[in-house]
């Protein structure tokens, strides 16, 4: 089934502190794939905060980005989704499946698959006050006493709903365990929108393994995706084409890095962009030689340059 007007049905998964302007601009840059913003958290973009203001703003990306909003209370949704309309958002994705305590206590992420009649009054505002698309993404169920994806899906669907994205893990288990793709099998079964499965897929191969088994319309890849920003578009090309990834080069892993910290010194400055380049460092280099002692550097640097220079003699090392 297509989901709506995309051309591709890869998605990169949105993740807090990870899928900004920077991170989507590098996996758009590798080819196909459907990008999703950070959450942005309405009760925030109500108030015009201007670091949730800049995340939503994504006027100036050459690409389709979903916009994931996060929160709780309907007439802000309302207004949150009439900004982001302006603000460039090519669809609006609703977030209720964010595992994380203080989100959770806001009554928001997950917690709303425990009040299906608030979660279905968010959706129809939501739809009321935007001509995009809307989306939900949320959870098996809130714990294994509360398994409720179906029914919740089906409320998406009534609701009005364009497509919906299923995480095969309950809210207690946040990200342990394996992902339950039966569950997102049975939802598609019982609806007629589009359904995305999100969860263990992590290669190409994993992923053509969750359609056959769910019947899924999509497949969503967040973790997985961490130092390998190509790997949305290696897996829309083998489920398109066929085409098995050949291992990346080092001379791409370290240019890609280097483009990444690049583009993290443009959107943030300097100082901010360095002390985020050390969790990207590590993804990058994760399994390669030496991984350890270049990390446990690296986090001590304090200046860009002596960063460049390292990343340098690291990479050179391992061609």
């Amino acid at each position: 089934m297509q989901i709506l007007d995309f051309k591709s049905n890869v998605f990169l998964a949105p993740m807090a502190g990870i899928t900004d302007k920077p991170f989507r601009k590098l996996v758009s840059s590798f080819g196909e794939g459907n990008i999703v913003s950070e959450m942005v958290a309405i009760n925030a973009l109500s108030r015009k905060n201007a670091k949730t203001y800049k995340i939503a703003d994504v006027r100036d990306e050459n690409y389709p980005v979903i916009v994931q909003l996060v929160g709780s209370d309907p007439d802000l949704f309302s207004d949150s989704a009439k900004l982001v309309e302006e603000l460039g958002a090519h669809s609006i994705d609703i977030n209720m499946g964010c595992p994380v305590k203080k989100i959770v206590a806001n009554k928001s992420g997950s917690h709303l698959m425990t009040d299906i009649a608030l979660a279905s009054k968010i959706i129809s505002s939501v739809k009321q006050a935007t001509s995009l698309p809307v989306s939900v993404k949320f959870r098996k169920g809130w714990d294994y006493n509360h398994i409720n994806a179906v029914e919740f899906a089906k409320m998406c669907e009534d609701s009005g709903a364009s497509y919906i994205t299923i995480h095969g893990r309950t809210r207690s288990e946040f990200y342990s365990g394996v992902a339950d793709w039966d569950i997102i099998a049975e939802a598609k079964s019982r609806v007629n929108i589009p359904v995305v499965g999100n969860g263990d897929v992590t290669s190409p191969q994993k992923a053509q393994e969750m359609l056959e088994y769910t019947k899924a319309d999509g497949v969503m890849i967040g973790r997985a995706a961490l130092g390998q920003v190509w790997l949305i578009n290696d897996t829309h090309n083998y489920l398109t084409k066929g085409i098995l990834p050949s291992p990346k080069p080092i001379e791409l892993v370290k240019s890609t890095l280097l483009t990444h910290i690049k583009e993290l010194v443009d959107y943030y400055g300097e100082k901010l962009a360095l002390g985020l380049s050390r969790k990207y460092v590590c993804w990058y280099c994760k399994n390669m030689r030496d991984a350890r002692k270049f990390r446990e550097t690296y986090v001590r640097i304090d200046n860009l340059e002596d960063a460049y220079r390292e990343i340098d003699a690291y990479f050179d090392s391992e061609k």
